[in-house]
């Protein structure tokens, strides 16, 4: 699993702690914000989490699942990380009220996606999860 733009952590270091099994790469341009994340994980003693210092476009390898939260309107945000989503895989956007305003002007045609829809979670009331499925 990638967290794109993990600035602080979230929602990649909740995750690495939730789930320990599962491998997560929290990606993270700025310099300032890596150190940070570095003593998180150090802090809270994570062995399944490894910090990468650069932008989405230029990281390379393949990922089940691809998580951001406040990075780019949804066009950009799927442009930026396409290539990091293996075959059958997804990318989930935390996205606040532009929600479905940024899902009617996103053209995946270009993507091979066969999926864009939303995913409701009663306790987000103002908040809304994304999800673009690569076709496998």
């Amino acid at each position: 699993m990638a967290d794109i733009g993990s600035g602080a952590g979230l929602p990649g270091i909740v995750v690495a702690l939730a789930r320990p099994e599962l491998k997560v790469s929290l990606i993270e341009p700025l310099q300032r914000r890596v150190e940070f994340l570095y003593e998180v994980i150090e802090a809270l003693k994570l062995e399944n989490v490894e910090v990468i210092r650069a932008k989405a476009e230029s990281v390379k390898g393949s990922y089940n699942f691809v998580l951001a939260r406040a990075v780019a309107p949804l066009p950009r945000l799927i442009e930026s990380t396409w290539h990091l989503i293996a075959p059958g895989g997804s990318l989930l956007a935390i996205k606040g009220e532009s929600a479905a305003q940024e899902m009617a002007t996103t053209n995946l045609k270009k993507f091979k996606s066969h999926q864009l829809h939303e995913i409701n979670l009663d306790d987000l009331p103002t908040g809304r999860i994304i999800e673009a499925v690569k076709a496998g």
